[in-house]
C-alpha cells in the first residue's frame, strides 16, 4: 500500500530517532550506506521531510540530519501525508471513478464495501502510531532489528 519511497522515508526517521539523540546529526552517506538506500535518492526524500519540518538540516562538513521534532510528535502519517499523499485514503482501491467519495449517486466498485473498513483501520494506525512508539518497541527487544 505504501510506495517504496515512503518505507524508505519511514525507516530513515525510526534510524535518525533510534542514532541522532540530543540534537546530533548524521550524514546523508552513513543513513545511505546502513539502510542501503541510494544515497541521491535518500537526499531527495530527507529534504521534503525536512521541508516540512519533521528532520533537521544542516549542510557543511560537519553536517546532517536529525529529528525536527520529537519523536513522540511524528506519527506514521506525517510522513505518508508528505510523501505519498493522502491518496491510499480517498480513492478508489482498484482505480475506479465512483469510489472517489462515498457521498455521490454512483455504484462503489466491487471491493469498495470490504476495503472501507480496512482504509478506516490503517487511517486510525497511522495516525495513532508514532516514531517515539516505535522506537520504544525496537528498544524493548533486546534485538537488533534490521531497518
Amino acid at each position: 500500500m505504501l510506495s517504496n519511497t515512503c518505507k524508505y522515508a519511514i525507516r530513515s526517521v525510526i534510524y535518525l530517532a533510534l542514532n541522532a539523540k540530543d540534537g546530533k546529526k548524521i550524514g546523508i552517506k552513513k543513513i545511505s550506506e546502513d539502510l542501503d538506500i541510494p544515497t541521491p535518492f535518500l537526499g531527495k526524500i530527507l529534504q521534503s521531510l525536512a521541508r516540512q519540518k519533521l528532520l533537521s538540516s544542516t549542510k557543511g562538513p560537519h553536517g546532517g540530519f536529525g529529528l525536527g521534532k520529537d519523536p513522540m510528535e511524528i506519527s506514521l502519517m506525517n510522513i505518508v501525508e508528505i510523501v505519498d499523499g493522502l491518496d491510499m485514503f480517498e480513492n478508489c482501491l482498484i482505480g475506479m471513478r465512483p469510489c472517489k467519495t462515498d457521498t455521490n449517486n454512483q455504484d462503489p466498485c466491487p471491493v469498495h464495501n470490504q476495503f472501507k473498513g480496512i482504509r478506516q483501520q490503517m487511517f486510525k494506525l497511522f495516525n495513532e502510531r508514532t516514531i517515539g512508539n516505535l522506537i520504544t518497541e525496537i528498544e524493548d527487544t533486546d534485538e537488533y532489528i534490521s531497518l
